[in-house]
């Protein structure tokens, strides 16, 4: 291997770290990273090393704090790893920490508050945690949004609309004007998701268990929706007395997110119907001329 070759890549790897770097920038031009500052009740503690072993801390007055120089919150990666794993309490206590650590920041050029605040909001609503979800909502109003943040929004409200509303036909409308508004693949499975769910309401089972699974098959992308759409399909099968293929689902979807409360969910649906047999789909003509003798 030429000699450079190692060189480069270290540089490249040390590179690769400064780019990550996150930093709070004083109005002295001072740059503080991460690592060196806590925050806590809305106070900033800085800690600096200042020899073997000892170390210094200090309060830093918020009035001292210029900028932020944060180029990636892990905190949103992380969530969304935990949503795909069916672990949605996890991901919502995370961003819930997030946000109050922003939230020090909130005014500040640079800091990512409004982006993390929106994504815990809509990662509640997600969640099925609709009562905290209702209550953020002027809040989120109140932020400056983006264009695709202002689409997502309309979409909590929808799905808001959704379990507060028996006005279907006018939701559903909604819907469908949304996905034509766009192809953004989060978007077309969220929309997916309360299209699903108004089937079940309606309990037009079969349509919902097809919108179900629309969202793995072709939002296999927004990992953090499919386990929720997986576990409601199995659901739906159930009510369409599927029960063999439901159980079938419910195994998988326990041992594809063992530990998580989408797995425990999954696990007590099979005990609910284990051992059932799948039963002959009714024929809605069949109890026709029943029907018409009677009358």
């Amino acid at each position: 291997m030429p000699r450079f070759i190692p060189i480069l890549l270290a540089a490249a790897a040390l590179f690769a770290g400064t780019a990550q770097a996150q930093f709070i920038i004083l109005k002295d031009g001072t740059r503080i990273p991460q690592t060196e500052f806590t925050v806590e009740g809305g106070k900033i503690t800085r800690t600096i090393a200042i020899g073997d072993n000892q170390t210094a801390s200090t309060i830093l007055p918020m009035t001292n704090v210029a900028s932020l120089d944060w180029s990636d919150v892990v905190e949103l990666g992380e969530a969304r790893t935990l949503m795909s794993q069916g672990k949605s309490a996890e991901a919502v206590a995370l961003l819930a920490k997030a946000k109050s650590f922003f939230a020090t920041f909130e005014n500040l050029p640079g800091s990512p508050y409004a982006e993390v605040f929106f994504t815990y909001v809509e990662t509640l609503s997600q969640a099925g945690n609709f009562e905290e979800t209702i209550k953020l909502i002027p809040q989120l109003k109140l932020l400056k949004l983006s264009d695709a943040q202002k689409m997502k929004l309309r979409i909590i409200q929808l799905d808001i609309d959704r379990q507060t509303s028996s006005e279907y036909a006018s939701i559903l409308a909604e819907a469908q004007n949304i996905l034509t508004e766009t192809d953004d693949s989060s978007v077309g499975a969220a929309i997916w998701t309360i299209i699903a769910d108004i089937h079940a309401r309606k309990k037009e089972w079969e349509k919902a268990l097809m919108a179900y699974l629309r969202i793995p098959v072709f939002y296999g992308t927004q990992m953090q929706r499919v386990p929720d759409a997986e576990l409601k399909a199995g659901q739906m099968l159930v009510k369409m007395k599927r029960f063999e293929d439901a159980q079938n689902v419910f195994t998988r979807i326990a041992e594809s997110y063992a530990g998580s409360v989408i797995a425990e969910n999954a696990s007590k649906e099979k005990a609910a119907i284990n051992g059932m047999k799948n039963e002959p789909e009714e024929d809605p003509d069949a109890a026709k001329p029943a029907e018409a003798a009677a009358k």
